[in-house]
């Protein structure tokens, strides 16, 4: 069973609704059609229930049963606005604004997952980033005890006898452009815990550089001792390490030369990249030429799940990303 099945069937185990507010694009379309088939999630999209169903027809989508909620015709619509209007009115938002943002089919989809209408949202298939987020930062804030909301990608090498079968967490590949040393300790830990909460299995975390065990010295390679420092006095009984390149975290071999007495050993599967730039250039170079499944940009740190789309995503990685908030839903739910 590969890891997005076994998502899937984790999925199955307690149903969750899950908030697609692009109902104007095709791909949006087609994976709520193969969620609704797979039967691992409940849709809600977001629009006009004419114009959804009319562009689903037109190009032989069957979105049948989903339930549709246009914000111009929702009885709850009055009940959403002056919720958002009491969250963000120290923040100098009018009446008239929170109106006007409302009809925002991701600003409505945050207020149903506020108020638990729903259990959590995927956007960015034509949005970006900040477009997802920012609504999610005002409604929903971040969790209880987290210091910094950050992104990661859940990458799946195929024939890979590297990280956790081929199964590695990249972070944070979406979002902290220049964490500092303080940042990527706290990135460091919320992508440990993402591992676990996806796999069921135990993080080795190496945090990267283009140094291993000071072969270079700059204020780059500083930031991630640094990091790692701080990283195992928060975390003492985490298996992880630094500053590592990449080749001695996840090759054994290497690993023996280049960083020996390491605790990871050559066997990262948590990989925290010391900025956006190394880390969104990492996983696509892993996604496009060892043909990776890449999913996310996956969101951490968020009171409830809300997770961020590539644009280039496809329908599958869509479905893979719902399922995969499901999963982030059903742990929350146990935390609470």
């Amino acid at each position: 069973m590969t890891f997005i099945e076994e998502i899937k069937e984790k999925a199955k185990k307690d149903i969750k609704t899950i908030i697609l507010p692009e109902s104007e694009d095709i791909r949006v379309l087609k994976a709520t059609e193969q969620v609704i088939k797979e039967k691992f999630a409940k849709i809600i999209l977001i629009g006009n229930e004419k114009e959804i169903e009319e562009r689903a027809n037109k190009n032989n989508i069957n979105i049948k049963g989903v339930k549709i909620v246009n914000p111009k015709t929702s009885d709850k619509y009055e009940e959403y606005v002056n919720k958002f209007y009491e969250l963000r009115k120290l923040k100098g938002i009018t009446i008239e604004q929170a109106k006007q943002l409302l009809l925002e089919p991701i600003y409505f989809g945050m207020m149903m997952v506020k108020v638990g209408d729903a259990d959590g949202l995927v956007s960015g298939a034509c949005h970006s980033t900040a477009n997802t987020l920012r609504p999610a930062l005002q409604i929903l804030k971040t969790a209880p005890g987290t210091k910094l909301v950050s992104a990661f990608f859940a990458m799946v090498v195929p024939n890979c006898q590297y990280g956790e079968n081929g199964i590695f967490i990249f972070g944070d590949s979406g979002l902290v452009e220049n964490p500092t040393a303080e940042e990527l300790s706290e990135i460091a830990i919320s992508s440990s815990n993402s591992f676990r909460q996806l796999t069921g299995k135990e993080p080795k975390v190496a945090l990267l550089s283009y140094s291993t065990y000071g072969s270079a010295h700059s204020e780059l390679t500083e930031k991630v001792i640094n990091a790692t420092k701080l990283l195992k006095e928060k975390k003492p009984n985490l298996l992880c390490d630094g500053e590592l390149q990449l080749d001695a975290a996840i090759i054994p071999e290497i690993a023996a030369s280049k960083s020996p007495g390491s605790p990871l050993a050559g066997k990262a599967n948590t990989l925290i990249f010391p900025n956006l730039d190394a880390g969104n250039i990492g996983y696509k170079l892993v996604q496009r030429l060892a043909k990776a499944e890449a999913y996310g940009p996956l969101c951490q740190g968020i009171s409830k799940p809300v997770n961020d789309l590539s644009r280039g995503c496809n329908s599958y990685d869509i479905a893979g990303v719902v399922a995969i908030t499901c999963v982030q839903a059903q742990e929350q739910n146990t935390i609470i």
